[in-house]
């Protein structure tokens, strides 16, 4: 079954909710939890289940994402697996860019055609989930479906945020509204769970990760080459014209990492004890670039905080952060709600000497500093005694250093904020 599996990224758009993260590189290229990249998680899903033949599409700010995806993907000279870039091109037929989720596929067929598989799983490049994708082919194949839609069960609150799907009893879509409001939600309540049912979860929102029979992908784009967008227009087309449309029920961990509070909460909400995303079940491995890192080396009170490789911690205390690979706290530093992203490569003594007699604060965060909720991008040099304290009492504002959104202070990848900085 696997083997007549193509899966295809898709590596999203500008990124705009979550700028700045997204101002020097794509969101699937965004770091999460300290060593990783937004796009490991489709990918390492699909190899986890099997599924080692995967296009990535991209097109914004993909320098970075092509260059991570390069590094950290290889497979044996005997192996017929690949993750391969397909970056948005322009052509004698076409010479636009990706117009949308469908454009992109579309303008990508041609790369497609000439591998032999029965069935196209389109996933998202930002989501945060695991998940068996051999289950959802499975069901796709059993209810003889042309198309599977992934659903999960949302509350009535969040069902406005979603486009919302209405199913009959064998599961078959026979309607679909995006984003409805809350007066017209009552009918559009689906068969889910009892455990679902007892959470107020009634509505079956669209996840954006889809199966496709292959001849049905390929006539609905082709046919239909107005189509830019799946969620927006194929999909609906495809249920209004009496497609066999199936929901592939999923209660599992999953969020959609659109803008920076979801962002925030997902990389600070690792740090429970028990957290909803486990990033220690061996069998839903999550695989990123190997990098060659001695250990991390801690000193001071540490609570509720994960700290990646190559890390120099001398702070007095953290609390319920995520710290990167290759970063440096000085002594005398409290760091409580943060993800600190780290550093792509570490600054050699001599380097840190003649940025002390430039007055420049060397790569990482200073001694004394305080700094409470916010994201600390990468390759940033704070200084001495800064003061960041994010929280509702700040308003939304983008500076020339740092952004706030909702309260949460991110610092620009690669600024300098001197010695006595506060925000």
């Amino acid at each position: 079954m696997t083997n007549d599996v193509i899966s295809v990224i898709l590596g999203g758009g500008a990124g705009t909710r979550l700028y700045p993260l997204t101002r020097r590189r794509s969101k699937p290229a965004v770091p999460l939890a300290g060593k990783y990249r937004l796009v490991d998680i489709p990918i390492s899903n699909c190899l986890n289940a099997a599924l080692n033949r995967i296009f990535v599409l991209t097109q914004y700010n993909s320098a970075s994402l092509n260059k991570h995806i390069k590094n950290a993907y290889h497979f044996s000279n005997f192996d017929k697996g690949f993750v391969d870039i397909l970056a948005a091109e322009q052509t004698p037929d076409n010479p636009t860019w990706y117009q949308g989720t469908a454009d992109a596929v579309r303008q990508c067929l041609h790369h497609m055609e000439n591998f032999e598989f029965e069935y196209v799983l389109i996933l998202s490049g930002d989501q945060l989930y695991q998940m068996d994708f051999r289950e959802m082919i499975r069901h796709h194949i059993d209810t003889g479906a042309e198309i599977s839609i992934a659903t999960i069960p949302v509350s009535a609150k969040e069902a406005s945020d979603f486009g919302i799907l209405k199913t009959n009893e064998a599961g078959e879509i026979v309607s679909f509204t995006e984003k409805p409001s809350q007066e017209v939600l009552p009918p559009w309540a689906s068969e889910v769970s009892d455990e679902m049912k007892a959470a107020g979860r009634i509505y079956l929102a669209s996840m954006g990760i889809y199966v496709f029979s292959r001849e049905v992908l390929f006539r609905m784009l082709q046919d239909q080459p107005e189509a830019a967008d799946f969620g927006k227009q194929l999909i609906p087309d495809a249920i209004e014209g009496q497609r066999r449309v199936f929901s592939y029920q999923y209660e599992g961990y999953w969020t959609d990492i659109g803008n920076i509070p979801s962002f925030f909460e997902a990389n600070i909400g690792l740090t429970d004890d028990i957290p909803l995303f486990n990033l220690f079940n061996e069998s839903q491995t999550i695989y990123s670039r190997a990098r060659m890192l001695p250990p991390a080396k801690i000193s001071g009170q540490m609570e509720k905080t994960m700290i990646a490789d190559g890390c120099i911690i001398m702070a007095d205390r953290l609390e319920r952060c995520v710290v990167g690979i290759r970063t440096r706290v000085g002594k005398g530093t409290v760091i409580t709600n943060c993800y600190i992203m780290g550093s792509d490569y570490y600054q050699t003594l001599d380097e840190i000497e003649k940025a002390k007699r430039l007055g420049h604060p060397p790569m990482g965060i200073g001694e004394n500093c305080s700094i409470h909720y916010a994201i600390i991008d990468k390759n940033c040099s704070i200084g001495n005694g800064v003061h960041i304290s994010g929280g509702k009492h700040l308003a939304d504002g983008d500076f020339e250093k740092y952004t706030v959104k909702d309260g949460i202070v991110v610092v620009k990848k690669g600024v300098v904020l001197e010695d006595g900085f506060s925000i």
